[in-house]
């Protein structure tokens, strides 16, 4: 289950399915990837479902170690943290950016 989110992009893409910020064409990816986190309470299934595919889970590294990812669509990826069967912090970004 997602508990919170922590940016103004993934928050508009769960409640209107669209967002200035996002380009428009993965609005649909990201509010389903949103959909399988909020239905889920492991990552094992996040990992399973397969829907949609090619999602890349995986931890992310250095000063953001307690966050994972999946992709929307590169450079756009989905992170958050997992703690107790909950999404939390979640944000929709480019992190890849210098």
């Amino acid at each position: 289950m997602i508990t919170n989110f922590a940016n103004r992009v993934a928050q508009d893409v769960w409640e209107t399915t669209a967002s200035k910020s996002l380009p428009k064409e993965l609005w649909l990816r990201a509010k389903a990837l949103l959909t399988i986190m909020h239905s889920t309470s492991t990552l094992n299934d996040l990992m399973l479902k397969g829907e949609p595919p090619n999602i890349r889970l995986h931890k992310l590294r250095g000063s953001r170690r307690a966050e994972w990812s999946v992709t929307i669509k590169l450079p756009w990826c989905i992170t958050f943290k997992f703690k107790n069967g909950e999404f939390s912090d979640v944000k929709i970004e480019n992190y890849h950016r210098g």
